[in-house]
């Protein structure tokens, strides 16, 4: 089977590997990616052809383009040696379609004359079709790779690796300049990041005839990018004023925006720990960032005395309306521990996905204090990936979890698998105020 070589962006690394795997997952392409190392741009694959190649990547957004590896070496005269050796029985090929060579360069530069001169060096080639600047038949490129500049900026920069192939095809990487935070019409302070928002749709397998859920919707940034993958999207969140929107600017005016209407289910104001989706209800991905609890506590339905609220009936307004019906209602919130709220949402996965459906959740960690032990865990789910973007001395992390299929006849609902559990009173919030100094691991 031919070789191919996929141009990665270099830019959030560990997510790479996962969303190709889903990609691969997604179009049904058996492939080796354990060539992945995240210090580099390049990662060899092996495929059936042509099309594979482009099913590949043709939605990803870490990756940027792949090609058909004609020849790699460290130097420019092996690397000709590589090209006549590995592919000379392609040359006939390729001798009258319209043509023009690339150049790519990471870690250094050519000027145009040099890379006139590289590209005629490869005349042995004996390509006779015409050249074309626009819309050729097929494109050859050379793609260079430095060494980091270890030393002085006055010291050139030694050449590591250098690749010449075809260009298959392209990802959508484009396409995080269009969901771009700066350009969208309705956001708010804890809006998305619309690349992430993208990787995580594309790991979570959101695409045509599916739904995806997000249970802390905010402004929509996850629903916006599961419905650009052709997902149906539904979305809830505690904070009405989030969904509801002001101004006449709401998610529905992002979906307008981005011509996706028809993609959008619907959302509701809604605690998550009383989620009213039926267990009959089955998604296909849930994808969401649940809150931390930094910009304020984090806080469910309910009242911290819960005996001082027992006998009481919704209070009467002088006009005759049930508060709790006004537009303006608040109502009552308590604390509640991010741990046991990742909790709620795993059991809520594993009674709600389908089989083999995905949950990706992001989760805060200190550096200093993850551990194995500081991933969620459920028994009905199984973990296939955990990204990580770091920031000073925290780090927030992509979990994604696969739903185990079920078995036996009562396989459509799920029991509870609930542990009586016991939080610590820290939590991240405490962390994250506190520099992430040392603190007590009291526990309630």
């Amino acid at each position: 089977m031919p070789e191919y070589l996929v141009l990665l962006a270099q830019t959030h690394e560990s997510f790479r590997k996962a969303e190709l795997e889903a990609l691969a997952v997604l179009e049904n392409i058996s492939v080796d990616l354990s060539s992945h190392d995240e210090k580099s741009p390049f990662l060899y694959v092996t495929l059936q052809d042509d099309d594979e190649a482009k099913r590949l990547i043709q939605r990803s957004i870490l990756a940027r383009a792949v090609y058909e590896l004609w020849g790699k070496a460290d130097s420019e005269n092996a690397l000709h040696e590589d090209v006549r050796h590995r592919s000379s029985s392609r040359f006939e090929k390729y001798k009258t379609p319209s043509f023009k060579f690339d150049f790519i360069s990471h870690r250094g530069s050519r000027t145009k004359s040099q890379q006139r001169d590289m590209f005629e060096s490869f005349d042995y080639l004996g390509f006779d079709g015409p050249i074309k600047m626009r819309d050729p038949d097929e494109i050859f490129t050379i793609i260079e790779e430095y060494e980091p500049a270890y030393h002085s900026n006055t010291d050139p920069p030694r050449l590591s690796h250098i690749f010449f192939g075809r260009f298959i095809g392209e990802s959508q990487r484009d396409v995080v300049d269009k969901y771009d935070l700066k350009k969208r019409r309705y956001i708010g302070t804890t809006s998305f990041d619309a690349e992430l928002a993208l990787i995580s749709c594309n790991i979570a397998l959101a695409g045509p005839q599916k739904i995806v859920y997000d249970p802390f919707a905010g402004t929509g940034s996850f629903l916006v990018a599961a419905s650009h993958f052709g997902a149906m999207a539904l979305g809830s969140d505690i904070d009405g004023r989030q969904i509801r929107g002001k101004k006449a600017r709401n998610i529905t005016t992002n979906y307008d925006q981005y011509k996706l209407q028809s993609f959008f289910l619907d959302t509701f104001v809604g605690d998550f720990t009383h989620n009213p989706i039926r267990a009959s209800f089955k998604l296909d991905a849930i994808v969401c960032d649940p809150p931390y609890g930094v910009r304020e506590g984090l806080k469910v339905l309910g009242s911290r005395d819960t005996e001082r609220y027992a006998d009481k009936k919704p209070t009467v307004l002088e006009n005759g309306d049930l508060s709790h019906l006004r537009p303006d209602y608040i109502p009552p919130k308590k604390p509640y521990h991010f741990d046991a709220l990742l909790d709620d949402l795993l059991e809520f996965a594993a009674r709600n996905l389908v089989d083999e459906g995905r949950l990706c959740c992001w989760m805060p960690t200190a550096n200093e204090d993850y551990g194995e032990r500081t991933i969620p865990k459920h028994p009905e789910l199984e973990l296939i990936s955990n990204c990580v973007q770091e920031f000073n001395r925290w780090s927030r992390r992509l979990l994604t979890y696969v739903r185990k299929v079920r078995e036996g006849d009562d396989a459509g609902l799920v029991s509870s698998h609930r542990e009586k559990k016991v939080y610590s009173q820290v939590q991240f919030r405490d962390k994250y105020f506190s520099g992430f100094s040392a603190t007590a691991n009291s526990v309630v």
